[in-house]
């Protein structure tokens, strides 16, 4: 029978998280790339792994992968967009928050995608239309809540906005304190809590057009009904970009009237 789109992002995450699980803790090769970044042996083999499982069930799609780039035909309508290790850094320092993103773009339109924790042993997915967390092989579908009052700030550049934005900024606004408390995980799993309601939002900057770090938690994030846009309250992927991804309206609104308070009144 063949694979549906959605089980076969679910299989091409939960084997990439095998990989990163299976090495981590080893003395792993680096393989350094632009601005003192790096990927790791972990991050290569779990990308070659879900390559292999993508290319043997859909060898007709193309695929961007984070280590090995865009491969396939450059007018394919399916594109499969995979991350093997977003968090390499906190892989490298033994630290197990990472995540490992798989998505499938048919046209403009994100229409599956699968978020996996190598060591929770969880996998954050979407059909599209609902998400879910699958563990033991049960799926829950997801709910998001403002209730921790958690926001994950990403902190890493670029930064297209600045001098007038910094994410870096919020965490010293009397405004976030009162109302927020600051985390900063330093992975897009983090994206995939806010629609599991482990988190109240997430903030981040820059342009994530068919971004391999991204598209997978933001589709999880629509999904399941949390209220989705730029930095600017705009569509997403417009203007400024960024993104502003919250459990519900009113943590929404907060952050962007923080956000908008860097900004000058012209902008």
């Amino acid at each position: 029978m063949l694979i549906t789109d959605e089980e076969l992002a679910l299989t091409a995450a939960q084997a990439g998280a095998a990989v990163v699980h299976t090495m981590y803790g080893a003395s792993l090769t680096r393989f350094e790339k632009s601005r003192g970044d790096f990927a790791t042996a972990a991050d290569v083999e779990a990308e070659n792994t879900i390559l292999d499982v993508i290319r043997t069930a859909r060898p007709g799609d193309a695929v961007t992968g984070e280590e090995s780039g865009r491969t396939g035909s450059g007018g394919a309508e399916r594109m499969w967009l995979v991350d093997p290790l977003c968090g390499t850094l906190n892989y490298a320092a033994r630290s197990m928050l990472v995540a490992v993103n798989v998505a499938l773009r048919v046209g403009s339109d994100i229409t599956v995608a699968a978020s996996a924790d190598p060591f929770a042993e969880e996998v954050f997915w979407t059909d599209g239309d609902h998400a879910y967390v699958r563990r033991d092989g049960v799926d829950e579908e997801l709910t998001p809540s403002p209730d921790s009052r958690l926001v994950d700030v990403n902190l890493d550049p670029p930064f297209p906005n600045e001098p007038s934005f910094r994410a870096v900024r919020l965490l010293a606004d009397t405004g976030f304190v009162e109302h927020f408390r600051p985390r900063v995980v330093s992975t897009t799993l983090a994206v995939a809590w806010v629609a599991a309601g482990r988190r109240a939002a997430y903030v981040t900057d820059g342009h994530l057009q068919d971004s391999v770090h991204f598209a997978s938690g933001i589709a999880l994030c629509q999904a399941a009904g949390c209220v989705v846009t730029g930095i600017h309250g705009q569509p997403l992927h417009t203007g400024a970009g960024g993104l502003v991804v919250a459990a519900d309206q009113e943590t929404h609104a907060a952050l962007l009237e923080l956000i908008g308070n860097q900004f000058p009144p012209d902008r």
